[in-house]
């Protein structure tokens, strides 16, 4: 993993977070989150999966489907934010849309990705702060607008 600041203004930081082939983008991307001590921030990101684990999630168990991906995809689009979790750690959130060689699509919330070769992040960084908690009724952490 490489990174940039890009720019460092009163209003935002913007880091430019380049990930390589074999490693795997969500935990790389939480990593980046924590070290650089994120606590609001909002991320879109292209490249390339070698494989991939998107997750659809079920109300009704409040749990993730996990949908496989094992083969060669584009990451065609990525959205996310990233919060600070009840464990006071960062929390990232990400949407991705895969583009797969027939042309077909698969999505969800990204749970794995091995990158190859290449995906590339831009973090937008507010000064604020953002909390997800986690929510009981629901069985998933959402952002508390309300908490500090």
């Amino acid at each position: 993993m490489k990174s940039q600041l890009l720019s460092d203004t009163a209003d935002a930081q913007i880091h430019v977070v380049i990930l390589d082939s074999g490693e795997e983008a969500f935990a790389a991307l939480t990593k980046f989150a924590n070290d650089a001590k994120l606590t609001a921030a909002s991320l879109t990101a292209i490249g390339a999966f070698e494989k991939a684990t998107v997750g659809w999630f079920d109300f009704a168990s409040k749990s993730y489907r996990k949908i496989e991906i094992g083969e060669q995809c584009e990451v065609l689009s990525a959205i996310g934010d990233v919060a600070r979790g009840d464990d006071g750690k960062a929390s990232l959130h990400m949407h991705i849309v895969l583009g797969m060689a027939d042309g077909s699509t698969r999505g969800g919330h990204l749970l794995a990705g091995t990158v190859r070769p290449t995906l590339e992040v831009v973090l937008t960084e507010v000064p604020s702060k953002l909390r997800r908690r986690k929510r009981a009724d629901l069985g998933i952490a959402l952002i508390d607008i309300g908490a500090n």
